[in-house]
């Protein structure tokens, strides 16, 4: 195509995209080289261009081009340490069970009872995202309270330790203001885009704009 543009009469490109392969290590010379690249590629094109999702958005100005896609920076994710979470996953408890001494719970009977507990059933598992890495790992948090997952995640459950609480309560968080994506990411060996991405259709979504 000759010219400074696209020809709309042709159905010409009308954005020219890369990604970043390292945009979350700042030092890493991927970044300036990938830069580089683009510039050589895409300058005196005339279309507009985009090469920066929230890592290279951090990487300053010279990475910003005409569009940014600041996806999990949206959700307070990291790369982004500054953002403020965005997500919370409360869990319903659907039921409770009283562990003597030497019981089990769940799969493999991974987690055995030391003493008396109280174990929630909460309907979550790994066909909602949550991974089954998260088996014994895992908290959950009733208001400021943590209380632990024991025992192996399931297709639909997972199970909770909330033998410490006063009254059982109706929901458990997993994601908040005490656990953000990438803390349980952390926890299950994975990163956050995985965990918010695996979200699954089951879940009843609410969004609520917060007053400035």
């Amino acid at each position: 195509m000759a010219g400074g543009g696209p020809d709309p009469d042709r159905g010409g490109p009308e954005l020219l995209m890369s990604h970043l392969a390292c945009a979350d290590e700042p030092d890493d010379p991927a970044n300036e080289a990938q830069l580089k690249a683009f510039h050589a590629m895409t300058d005196g094109t005339g279309l507009p261009r985009s090469l920066s999702a929230t890592g290279g958005i951090l990487l300053g100005p010279r990475y910003h081009f005409d569009l940014t896609r600041p996806g999990v920076g949206l959700f307070g994710g990291l790369p982004f340490e500054g953002a403020q979470p965005a997500v919370t996953l409360s869990l319903p408890v659907i039921q409770t069970r009283e562990v003597a001494p030497g019981e089990a719970v769940g799969y493999g009977c991974t987690w055995v009872a030391e003493a008396p507990a109280l174990i929630a059933t909460v309907a979550a598992g790994y066909a909602d995202g949550l991974p089954r890495t998260l088996s014994n790992k895992a908290v959950l948090w009733d208001g400021d309270t943590p209380c632990p997952l024991v025992g192996r995640v399931s297709m639909d459950l997972i199970t909770v330790d909330i033998t410490h609480l006063p009254e059982v309560p109706r929901s458990l968080d997993i994601l908040g203001t005490h656990q953000t994506v990438d803390a349980l990411a952390e926890a299950g060996g994975t990163i956050g885009y995985e965990i918010l991405t695996g979200l699954g259709p089951r879940y009843l979504r609410r969004y609520q704009e917060q007053a400035q």
